[in-house]
């Protein structure tokens, strides 16, 4: 099937979608989840055959990105189930006036149509996606990446089971089946057919939509992720915090990229780092890029020019030495990709005004970055991290993936 058809039977499927009660959306979903786990065998054999091709051709990290595990698909099936726990956001009255001439204006959330997706290879982007665009009322398009394209296909068609056995349409459900570059220009340029194209995962990616597309994008971001530990921090938190969020899922975008350490502590820090980061409890060692001040205290590589400036999505970390605060807020401002920071300190005045003046989607005081995901906020599965500003920022749960539009009821009134 051409993209052109597949968007054409999303869009013919979308009213159908918009129109389910609550109860049809839920059932589905359950559905949905009960044939991602019947299909299991199915699934694994189709990830298996992606992971051979990808072997030699892709990192490690990045293959434990790819790779499907009985675990792994049942941890999907539950994401889906937690989808139909959740308050469903299509039809909520948001906010609601009643004006002096007795109109009543009721700002409500409705579907957005059709909400195409274009990501790499994670496959379980793929239920989420589609989880969540469904309890939002909207049809959804999926175009993932040529590494993890077969397992997309087994877990869509499970899916499209799912949905067939509440009654909703399986075209609501439709994966691109040409991973070229020209299908993601297609969908970007496919106005009329979709309502909202979300991308998900690399620089490139990201920037070639927000650069091209002719549709709606809701920009989610890459994640140069920074730690500053500042001078009042506690050092065995800091070295906690550190050590999970660079280690515990490096290739993630939440996971740290850049630790930015006061002078101050230094010295007594950065030995203690180094020591916790080569035999840290997740296994393989994290190779550390430093700058000047930092590679006079401990052994590493130096900093390049672009290692403060760079998504490693792995076992890699630059540090920095900072003499202040205010350094650190300023380092982070010149390249933060706006996703997540953090700070670790004793100090609340410090910690206060770090998350005052620091502009990303998600700050944090104590805590380890690789919380800023829509499950760790209560929001279910999530479409992705929005760094932008307008409509939506932070984790894409089910609220964002809603427009909304004024309902007005009168008696008859003219102006």
């Amino acid at each position: 099937m051409t993209t052109q058809e597949l968007l054409q039977k999303a869009k013919a499927a979308k009213g159908a979608v918009a129109l389910a009660d609550t109860n049809t959306k839920n059932r589905a979903l359950l559905a949905m989840a009960d044939a991602l786990e019947a299909r299991c065998e199915d699934i694994l054999a189709a990830n298996a055959q992606d992971m051979e091709a990808a072997r030699g051709t892709i990192s490690e990290v990045m293959l434990d990105r790819l790779a499907l595990t009985p675990e792994r698909i049942a941890g999907m099936a539950q994401g889906v189930r937690e989808v139909a726990e959740l308050p469903d956001p299509a039809g909520a009255v948001l906010s609601r006036v009643e004006r002096p001439n007795g109109l009543v204006i009721e700002k409500t959330a409705v579907p957005m149509g059709v909400i195409a997706i274009i990501y790499e290879s994670r496959p379980n982007v793929t239920s989420d996606a589609a989880a969540l665009a469904l309890k939002a009322g909207s049809a959804c398009v999926l175009r993932g990446g040529k590494e993890a394209h077969r397992s997309a296909a087994a877990i869509v068609a499970a899916l499209k089971e799912g949905l067939s056995a509440a009654g909703l349409p399986g075209d609501a459900l439709q994966l691109v089946e040409d991973t070229t570059r020209a299908s993601a220009n297609e969908l970007m340029a496919a106005r009329g057919y979709i309502d909202l194209l979300i991308p998900r995962g690399g620089a490139g990616l990201i920037r070639a939509c927000v650069d091209n597309a002719a549709v709606p994008v809701l920009e989610t971001g890459t994640g140069i992720c920074h730690i500053y530990v500042d001078k009042e921090a506690g050092l065995d938190m800091a070295l906690d915090i550190v050590e999970n969020a660079k280690c515990s899922r490096p290739s993630v975008c939440n996971a740290a990229e850049v630790c930015l350490v006061h002078r101050e502590i230094a010295g007594e820090f950065l030995p203690r780092l180094k020591d916790r980061l080569e035999h840290n409890r997740f296994g393989r060692p994290v190779e550390l890029r430093l700058d000047q001040a930092a590679a006079q205290i401990i052994q590493g590589i130096p900093a390049g020019e672009e290692d403060f400036d760079t998504e490693f999505l792995d076992y890699i970390l630059a540090v920095k030495t900072v003499s202040a605060l205010e350094e650190a807020v300023q380092h982070i401002g010149a390249h933060s990709t706006g996703h997540s920071e953090a700070i670790v300190t004793e100090d609340e005045g410090a910690a206060r005004a770090f998350l005052a003046q620091v502009d990303s989607a998600a700050v944090y005081w104590n805590a380890s970055t690789r919380f800023t995901d829509g499950g760790e906020f209560g929001l279910g599965c999530e479409m992705g991290i929005s760094t932008q500003k307008l409509h939506a920022r932070g984790p894409l749960g089910l609220a964002e993936l809603c427009s909304f539009k004024f309902v007005i009821k009168g008696q008859g009134q003219i102006r």
